[in-house]
């Protein structure tokens, strides 16, 4: 080779390795950048240094200068370039073996500490929930303490209010007591001497006075509506299903009432509680339980979440559901001196009457829980042990352990009317929705009175006949004793003849109450077991399967 061969190669030469430096410049340049090998480059004319596309482009068009040296730059400024492909080198570490199990060895420790880190965060999210799942349980405890305390305060102050003697001059002026006479100079004196009422207000008796004349004028255009199950339909009950409700140490279902816009069954026990039950799911939905004795009489208010108890411990409670469906007792009532057999809702759904073995019955009002009037009869001493407000709500009947029936204008709290004739106690009385007639039961069978005439017109001879009741169209009588007879009601003259007679399947031969569902689509019964028994057509209500007493 010459010289002058030799001068050309190594200038050659030369010239390739300037190029190979300055390519790996440019590329760490453009690494410097994006950290990745540019896949479509681009050179700049005033720095020389090489960048991605996508980077520089947005790089000039965000800050317009050159993002290594900070001149300025336009897109004007850099221009593409043609490369071959590029083979992005290997890592090093990634070359061998020990730089692999190098790598994995750092993989792992870190997965071992962020596993680490994360069982650490979860201890503390466990720590700081159980504290919380603290709190929250403390704070209902202080609530539910902070609520009976409240409770009790406002029975306080109900009863304190009630005690509170009537102002001097309006006791000089008007001073009456809670039957409508005169009070005596002084007042009364003595541990048996009546409290001192509010009274009916004339604002309560015309609300009364409107509500009745409401519901006169919807009576006058009342008719029998198309669903009521027909006389053939009852002639084929049959029990549909029995439910043991109450406790097996002190059986029987003694009251029972059905709210019939949710097809709600109540019953009230002799094991000192009530049962609120859904029909149409088999369920039981609350338990009330505080009274001490046997619960006598149970009542849902209108289509109100309100229920009223009446008990032989001499109390009257008021029931109001709570945020979980449970029920919680507002207000106990303790106006009366004995047992307490009976409690009646008004029309209005606003008013209720209690009445009791203490020769007097209680007018209240329902969302204050205060007895606006108790009253007694002075001409005779009677034992109340059943009550019921006609439906238009002005006349109160009530039925006495000394087997007169009373009827009483609730307005002037006056004893309008009785009728004799029963020769044992008066257990249950019952208005018909046609306002006409009255259904007595007693120890010695159930009498029909005629309200306009103030007689009695019919009666059925069943030895201890314990409960009667109308359905809520007027059409069918129920009675309860040994066993559960159904009549279709007719009028003064006609024959109320009998529909149907369902055995008592308890085994103790005493039914106690007799209740009919919406429409007398079925009849429910409570007798001395703890079972409720439903009796209807089986193709009403193919789901539920009769159970077997218990």
């Amino acid at each position: 080779m010459n010289c002058a061969s030799k001068t050309l190669f190594s200038s050659s030469y030369i010239c390739q390795f300037t190029v190979s430096i300055r390519l790996v410049t440019l590329w760490f340049a453009s690494r410097a950048v994006s950290g990745e090998v540019p896949v479509e480059p681009m050179v700049s004319k005033k720095t020389g240094l090489l960048y991605e596309k996508r980077l520089i482009e947005r790089h000039i068009s965000d800050y317009g200068k050159c993002p290594v040296t900070g001149e300025l730059h336009t897109i004007d400024d850099i221009v593409s370039i043609k490369t071959g492909k590029i083979v992005k080198p290997k890592p090093l570490h990634t070359a061998s073996i020990p730089g692999l199990l190098g790598a994995f060895q750092t993989e792992w420790d870190s997965l071992m500490l962020t596993n680490f880190s994360l069982e650490q965060q979860l201890h503390t999210a466990r720590q700081e929930l159980s504290h919380a799942l603290y709190q929250h349980d403390a704070a209902c405890r202080v609530i539910a303490r902070l609520k009976k305390e409240r409770d009790e305060a406002r029975q306080l102050l109900s009863e304190a209010e009630r005690q509170l003697p009537a102002a001097p001059e309006a006791a000089t002026a008007n001073a009456t007591l809670s039957n409508g006479k005169r009070a005596a100079d002084g007042g009364e004196q003595g541990p048996d001497a009546k409290k001192m009422r509010l009274g009916i207000s004339t604002e309560v008796i015309t609300e009364l006075t409107d509500c009745n004349a409401a519901l006169s004028q919807q009576r006058k255009k009342r008719q029998i509506p198309p669903t009521l199950a027909s006389i053939d339909a009852l002639e084929k009950f049959t029990q549909l299903s029995s439910h043991p409700l109450h406790k097996t140490n002190k059986p029987g279902i003694f009251s029972m009432d059905i709210l019939h816009s949710k097809d709600v069954i109540a019953t009230g026990g002799i094991d000192t509680t009530a049962v609120l039950f859904d029909r149409a799911s088999g369920q039981i939905l609350s338990t009330l339980t505080g009274h001490s004795k046997k619960v006598t009489s149970i009542k849902f208010v209108g289509d109100t979440d309100l229920v009223l108890t009446a008990s032989s411990d001499k109390t009257v409670r008021i029931w109001g559901s709570s945020e979980d469906g449970n029920y919680a007792c507002r207000h106990t009532l303790k106006d009366h001196s004995a047992e307490v057999r009976a409690v009646t809702v008004h029309a209005t759904n606003k008013y209720f009457v209690s009445a009791s073995l203490d020769s007097t019955w209680c007018f209240y009002d329902m969302s204050s829980g205060l007895c606006l009037a108790q009253v007694t009869d002075d001409s005779e001493k009677v034992d109340y042990t059943a009550a019921a407000f006609h439906p238009d709500g002005l006349i109160l009947g009530t039925g006495t352990a000394q087997s007169i029936v009373k009827i009483w204008d609730v307005k002037s709290q006056a004893n309008v009317a009785k009728f004799g004739g029963h020769t044992g106690e008066i257990t249950s009385v019952s208005f018909s929705e046609n306002g006409y007639f009255l259904a007595t039961a007693a120890l010695d069978g159930v009498r029909l009175w005629d309200l306009r005439k103030l007689k009695n017109f019919r009666t059925f001879e069943f030895p201890d006949a314990n409960s009667v009741e109308f359905d809520h169209s007027g059409s069918y009588l129920g009675i309860a004793a040994s066993d559960i007879r159904v009549f279709q009601t007719a009028s003064v003259k006609a024959e109320w003849n009998p529909v149907k007679t369902l055995p008592d399947l308890s085994g103790t031969g005493k039914a106690t109450c007799v209740k009919f569902g919406p429409d007398a689509k079925y009849v429910a019964v409570g007798s001395m077991d703890r079972n409720l028994r439903i009796f209807g057509l089986p193709s009403d209500d193919s789901t539920e399967d009769s159970a077997q007493d218990s």
